[in-house]
């Protein structure tokens, strides 16, 4: 474990302000640890108290946890329940009908408003259209829509019937969406004609045409176009149809279709560290129930909060802390279709200060962009708005930097909010380690202590734990109800990715390392201890990005590594032999130009090399192995201090140090 490093001692400690404490769900750390305690005495009779109470159940269950097939658990396995009926019907019951649900905002700053009753009139019409296609419960349908009103409803809809949906980041390329049809097997396609974003029109329907006509997709039937833009598009006679087309005429209420607890909510495709995405499956009610319990715990939800999460539907805390969460406790919610940095990099102060948000949860890439915006440019800085409405800051997608969380604090919060810097993954539905607003005391780069309920720890190889201060394994020692059910067609290697036999085949391992503070316990995550990127907050695999580069006809073998930046938190850098002699000068910048456009179209933007380098070979052991590690330090600009004596051709080394 010698080669998990641990970040430098932080010694500031802040803590929650007192008002804030007096009115919090968890009031206080003696609330914190009664209610740890609970769990302690009573682990299934604790989740089963929290689950009657914060749920509807069309039929109780009778059993909490079910671990006879570990590791793939089941959560009140007995019950049914309609997750759409717990985010809508409840709140049409409970007196927050007319309340506003989301505040709409477009990318050219038109706002529309939509009340609990619009929304599950809005939902119920599409949940009947999709009906109408034959659509029903346990088809699986994938989600390639922009942020917005329609794509919320639509994961609703799909909840609503029983179907399992399946939301592709509308970023992704054509090939990967095309990887995703098949193998959800998907019936239907729910996309838009454009999406808007930073004043552009991206196209989203020609995108699903490529992939479609890719083959394989026999599944698949129709294809339901919403029409954002009304820009010109291509049209298949007898597949596609518009939105408004098949949600006309149709009734403004839909009896929801009770599933059994364990019944799959939605597949979620991440990156592993090969070349095949994972699709995660979550199921329905332990899912809801800790998305429920998160947003009263983490944001300390209240009947009068304006929240927003900046996030994109397409990934796990759009579904957690916008389409479901939110609309499960009954709250008003911002959802934006644009980007921070349009028209200029204050929107999302502006956007603060004229919705009166309460509580704002974005990325850590999003505050250091903002970060840099406000120095090169005063008329964008935070103070220039009014942010006073604030309570709680959240941060979410990667580890914050302790210099990040400062400014975040200082210039965004005013010294007066605390910040949940929450961590947790796709795999475990929602937040597993962080600050609650009205306990924890927090530190600056530390998402401090596991929620009530998570007994996550730190462990070597072998499953042992690490005493506090040494680097190691982050583990979760006891399955909680919205962790990951399987992978999708792939139960083997759900297994084997996140349950390995070498800690016992029970135990969670979170790939990622962390360290625990010697004196407070409080948990820093250290980074990812396998072959997985994250960039923006956002997954990928070394092995996909290598494998999008080597499919193209001039690349005979190629290696990706991170390194860090400002500005991403981590940056792809990748190492290329070609199958010709290797470029130099201007003829290296344009082909390392060609094949950062053909990674974008193989799989999306986001997996374009920020550098890539040209060598006649790539440093190799003797018996063939890539010397990944040697590669990260040359990506890093550091000098080799390594044994390189095992190496095959250490004069490659230099040549990999020139980047295009």
């Amino acid at each position: 474990m010698a080669d998990i490093e641990t970040f430098k001692q932080e010694n500031r400690v802040f803590a929650p302000p007192a008002e804030l404490v007096k009115h919090a769900a968890i009031s206080g750390m003696d609330a914190y640890h009664a209610l740890n305690a609970e769990f302690a005495k009573d682990y299934e009779g604790t989740w089963a108290r929290l689950a009657k109470d914060n749920l509807k159940w069309h039929k109780p269950f009778t059993q909490t946890l079910d671990e006879s097939n570990a590791p793939f658990y089941k959560w009140f396995a007995d019950g049914q329940v309609n997750v759409s009926y717990n985010c809508l019907d409840v709140n049409l019951e409970n007196g927050n009908a007319d309340k506003t649900a989301v505040i709409f905002e477009s990318d050219d700053g038109k706002v529309t408003r939509v009340s609990y009753r619009e929304l599950h009139q809005k939902v119920c019409q599409f949940a009947n259209g999709l009906k109408s296609l034959g659509i029903k419960k346990g088809d699986r349908v994938v989600i390639y829509m922009p942020m917005s009103v329609e794509g919320v409803a639509a994961m609703q809809a799909c909840a609503r019937i029983g179907a399992t949906h399946s939301v592709v980041f509308g970023g992704f390329s054509a090939k990967s969406l095309h990887e995703r049809v098949i193998d959800a097997g998907a019936v239907a396609v729910l996309t838009a004609d454009y999406q808007v974003r930073g004043g552009k029109q991206l196209p989203l329907k020609s995108i699903v045409d490529e992939a479609l006509d890719m083959g394989g997709c026999d599944t698949l039937k129709h294809v339901v176009v919403y029409k954002r833009a009304g820009a010109e598009i291509n049209w298949v006679e007898g597949r596609d149809l518009w939105l408004s087309d098949v949600v006309a005429n149709q009734s403004d209420t839909c009896e929801p279709e009770w599933v059994d607890a364990e019944h799959p909510l939605f597949i979620l495709y991440t990156s592993g560290s090969t070349g095949k995405p994972k699709g995660v499956q979550h199921a329905s009610a332990g899912y809801l129930l800790w998305a429920v319990l998160t947003m009263k715990w983490t944001f300390d939800i209240k009947p009068d909060d304006v929240y927003w999460c900046t996030a994109d539907i397409g990934w796990i805390t759009g579904h957690t802390y916008i389409a479901y969460g939110p609309l499960a406790v009954g709250a008003t919610q911002i959802v934006f279709e644009g980007v921070p940095t349009y028209p200029n990099a204050g929107r999302f102060w502006d956007m603060v200060a004229r919705h009166k948000a309460t509580i704002f949860y974005t990325a850590p890439t999003a505050i250091r962009s903002l970060i840099k915006a406000a120095d090169a440019d005063e008329k964008v800085h935070p103070k220039q708005y009014d942010l006073s409405s604030l309570r709680i800051l959240g941060s979410v997608g990667e580890p914050i930097n302790p210099e990040a969380w400062m400014w975040y604090y200082k210039n965004v919060g005013h010294e007066n909010c605390p910040i949940v810097d929450t961590f947790w993954q796709t795999e475990t539905g929602g937040h597993m380690i962080s600050p609650l607003p009205g306990a924890t005391p927090q530190v600056p780069g530390s998402c401090t202590l596991p929620l009530p309920g998570i007994t996550a720890a730190i462990v070597d190889e072998t499953g042992n734990d690490i005493p506090n201060g040494n680097g190691g394994i982050l583990v979760v020692k006891r399955p909680w109800p919205s962790m990951i059910r399987t992978i999708w067609n792939d139960p083997e290697r759900f297994k084997k990715s996140y349950f390995p036999e070498e800690l016992g085949g029970k135990i969670y391992l979170a790939g990622d390392g962390a360290v625990r503070n010697k004196e407070t316990g409080y948990f820093t995550i250290t980074g990812r201890i396998d072959d997985v990127l994250n960039v923006s907050g956002h997954r990928m695999g070394t092995m996909e990005i290598e494998s999008a580069l080597v499919a193209n006809s001039i690349v005979a073998e190629a290696a990706v590594v991170g390194k860090p930046d400002e500005t991403t938190g981590e940056s792809i850098c990748a190492f290329v032999v070609l199958k010709r002699p290797r470029p130099t000068g201007d003829e290296a910048k344009q082909i390392a130009k060609e094949l950062r456009d053909w990674v974008a179209k193989e799989i999306g933007p986001i997996a374009k090399p920020k550098e890539i380098r040209f060598g006649d070979n790539l440093p190799k052991t003797r018996s063939g192995k890539i010397m990944r590690r040697l590669l990260r330090v040359l990506a890093k600009g550091e000098a080799i201090t390594q044994d390189v004596s095992t190496l095959e051709n250490p004069a490659i080394l230099d040549q990999l140090k020139e980047a295009q």
